[in-house]
């Protein structure tokens, strides 16, 4: 159908462009709404903007006696270390996290090990099964299935992070211990696994949302020179939308770093240093949770949880600035340069 601008009907037309035309008399533009709707427009997006920055000001301004306050840095382990402080039960106390004992330690190591560990086991357990699943849904299943695992994948992503955390607290912790004869139910797999849940449908959407959107003109140009659908898939498809799959990873990432209530649950909370999976252990974002309602305020245990929670900030930050890095050299790979 040829959809037309007309200023009046013209039996003309019908003529000289067949019998399927349609014509559509626009109102004339209304300067003040427009102008009203980009104000709004701009005033919703610098709002976002303030309210991110105003709350990134507030968390860094706790923050800041651990970098001028003298007796908050030695309180802290920041500043000049006592022997005792230096060594405990035989090992550098300065590894360790135990705000509330005699001598305080406030050291960042294992609850960083810990995030580490949380999101790595996440990413490695959502990735395959989000891409997998997305690959499926747009190049290989059905109308009817598409329409099945589309809402059901999604739907995980409104389950609240406390109710996965339960599931994985009984469910999911005590069939890893049987499976795998574990000594500990909770755990940093435990965890991972859980948080891996959580991240799958991030990765799924934007990822099925991409494939789907690739033009159905190359798969077609792959067909015609006897390409099979695997070899579309592979070759055409996941190549075209490797952009939006890697930015739909980042998002999983910053996702997996910042979860709270499912690692809070399910991994045993101890702030230990360990490289096993199957060691508990502790991130920032559940240490913040368990200790902040019960801290005293203005005390260095205070601010060194407010410093976790800039580098939080931080962290996030820069995963987001290396997704965009890396997304502009894919698409300038894949895609061609732009400009």
């Amino acid at each position: 159908m040829h959809l037309l601008h007309c200023e009046g009907r013209d039996d003309s037309l019908p003529s000289c462009f067949g019998e399927d035309v349609e014509c559509y008399n626009f109102k004339p533009k209304s300067r003040l709404r427009e102008f009203l709707g980009e104000k709004l427009i701009a005033v919703t997006a610098f709002t976002a903007l303030v309210a991110t920055l105003l709350i990134f000001t507030f968390i860094f301004k706790e923050a800041v006696p651990i970098f001028t306050d003298r007796e908050v840095q030695e309180e802290a382990g920041l500043g000049k270390l006592t022997f005792k402080q230096v060594y405990h039960e035989g090992r550098p106390a300065k590894w360790k996290w135990q705000p509330e004992s005699e001598v305080p330690k406030f050291s960042l190591l294992p609850l960083f090990i810990g995030t580490l560990k949380a999101a790595l086991i996440a990413m490695l357990f959502a990735v395959p099964l989000g891409v997998g699943a997305a690959i499926y849904s747009s190049e290989f299943a059905s109308k009817r299935m598409r329409e099945v695992i589309k809402p059901v994948v999604e739907l995980l992503a409104g389950i609240p992070s406390v109710v996965l955390g339960f599931f994985a607290l009984l469910v999911l912790a005590t069939g890893l211990q049987k499976t795998l004869g574990l000594t500990f139910r909770l755990n940093a797999l435990n965890a991972g696994i859980a948080l891996g849940i959580a991240v799958i449908p991030i990765i799924f959407t934007v990822a099925e949302d991409v494939m789907t959107s690739v033009p159905r003109s190359l798969r077609d140009a792959a067909l015609a020179v006897g390409a099979n659908s695997w070899q579309v898939s592979f070759t055409m498809v996941l190549p075209a939308a490797l952009p939006g799959i890697v930015a739909g990873m980042v998002l999983g990432l910053g996702r997996a770093i910042g979860e709270t209530m499912i690692v809070l649950m399910a991994s045993g909370n101890a702030a230990i240093i360990s490289t096993s999976l199957t060691d508990s252990m502790r991130t920032f974002s559940a240490t913040i949770a368990a200790e902040l309602a019960e801290v005293v305020f203005g005390s260095s245990h205070y601010n060194v949880l407010f410093f976790i929670g800039t580098l939080l900030f931080v962290f996030t930050f820069l995963i987001n600035l290396a997704g965009d890095v890396v997304l502009f050299k894919l698409k300038e790979r894949f895609q061609g340069k732009t400009g």
